[in-house]
């Protein structure tokens, strides 16, 4: 559940919106529908609205993911979450050289609906997003 809630909040604040839960019943049906179609095998669904969006929040096996879709039904964006150890390799220098003594606690792929993929590490309340080849990019605050 802590994982799970590490993701919403970081694909909150990745697209930089505060996020409100949803019940499922006031999630569009053609958000929903393109929901189910992308991962008929998800588990454990919460929904939550940012801004004119929508966020599901589910589980993949053990795997902890999350969703960005508008409501027109397009997927904006996909988070999963990842092994500290597939993170790029600078992104871990990164890591080590501006936050020493801290630890990644958690890690995630982020996928956007162009095929562009970053990287998220939480240090300390914070998530550091970087690029595939692990260059920082930005921090968010948690």
């Amino acid at each position: 559940m802590k994982k799970l809630a590490f993701l919403l909040a970081a694909v909150a604040s990745v697209s930089l919106a505060n996020a409100q839960k949803v019940p499922q019943k006031e999630v569009p049906v053609v958000v929903k529908s393109a929901f189910q179609k992308s991962y008929p095998n998800a588990k454990e669904l919460k929904w939550e609205k940012e801004k004119a969006n929508y966020e599901a929040g589910f589980e993949v096996g053990e795997t902890d993911c999350s969703a960005l879709i508008d409501a027109s039904g397009k997927i904006l964006e996909t988070e999963v979450e990842i092994k500290i150890d597939e993170l790029p390799p600078n992104a871990k220098v990164y890591v080590a050289k501006h936050y020493p003594g801290q630890k990644i606690k958690e890690a995630a792929k982020i996928t956007d609906n162009k095929g562009v993929v970053t990287y998220e590490a939480e240090v300390e309340g914070k998530d550091l997003i970087f690029d595939n080849t692990g260059k920082f990019l930005k921090e968010v605050k948690v």
